[in-house]
């Protein structure tokens, strides 16, 4: 891509929803469209590195109820500002990871929060099944810190995968909002109600 037509940067803006400048500018850079939105998700996860000290303390609390009626969810989804809380982004964002919980049944919002007894049952289990299987005892920690990672991805809402496109995870569908709106984003809870339970 020699000469960047302004259709090439339209259709940039509207797959990422980044700025016209940066996407101008990742097209520049990779001379091709889809690497051009790696470029810029890569981008908006370096942004969101320097923004992970920032307090959030705005936000909203999204709810949601399933078609059926039988589960719903609470989530808190914080922003820095009050300003970008209001934007259509954001709130969709927050619609997008209440529906989420309510599909995907997360135990914690990350692996750190989950309670320790919950993660020393894991390991136990885990150990039980590699000596089982007979494995070497030098190789077993390996095993069960690998199993232990795949539990967290499995049922860890910011390690999950993101329902609506499997090939990120809900961590990086929220790297990519920070990216677009330039702060900090942090889901701090949720509550997920199934009827009869």
């Amino acid at each position: 891509m020699s000469e960047i037509s302004a259709s090439q940067v339209k259709e940039l803006r509207e797959r990422t929803g980044a700025g016209m400048m940066d996407c101008k500018r990742a097209l520049q850079e990779t001379g091709d469209m889809d690497a051009a939105v790696e470029w810029l998700r890569t981008k908006g996860a370096a942004s969101a590195e320097k923004r992970a000290s920032r307090e959030t303390r705005e936000g909203v609390v999204e709810a949601y109820i399933h078609h059926s009626k039988n589960v719903g969810v609470l989530l808190e989804l914080n922003s820095e500002t009050d300003f970008v809380a209001r934007t259509d982004e954001f709130q969709d964002l927050a619609r997008d990871l209440a529906m989420h919980v309510a599909a995907s049944d997360p135990i914690a919002v990350a692996p750190e929060d989950v309670p320790e007894d919950v993660v020393e049952r894991e390991r136990a289990i885990f150990l039980a099944q590699v000596k089982e299987e007979g494995k070497p005892e030098h190789i077993a920690d390996v095993i069960v810190e690998g199993k232990l990672r795949k539990f967290f991805e499995e049922s860890t809402l910011l390690k999950q995968k993101f329902v609506k496109n499997p090939e990120i995870s809900v961590e990086e569908r929220i790297a990519e909002t920070q990216g677009k709106l330039g702060e900090k984003i942090a889901v701090r809870r949720f509550a997920r109600f199934l009827l009869g339970q």
